[in-house]
């Protein structure tokens, strides 16, 4: 029998992947980047978590990213973090 986590772990799963999927037009698919973009893919939850933030506070001078992270609740920020950091990274 599947504890409660379990079984919400493919629905959680789904929700993160459908939010990381906006970072896909300038990351790459699953956060592999082309060219001199950043890939995000295996990148440390907690890197990204804190650059969002900073991109969410304004601390960072971005041209679109500031933007982007406000949209986003620290929970769904978490999420993709996450999501992107199981992703394994382009040799």
């Amino acid at each position: 029998m599947l504890t409660r986590a379990q079984a919400q772990t493919p629905k959680i799963d789904v929700v993160a992947r459908s939010l990381a999927a906006t970072c896909a037009n300038c990351h790459g698919t699953n956060g592999h980047a082309q060219g001199e973009m950043r890939a995000l893919a295996g990148r440390p939850a907690h890197i990204t978590v804190a650059q969002m933030q900073a991109f969410k506070a304004g601390a960072v001078s971005t041209t679109v990213m500031h933007q982007i992270a406000k949209g986003y609740s620290d929970d769904q920020i978490r999420l993709i973090a996450e999501w992107l950091a199981a992703q394994t990274p382009k040799p």
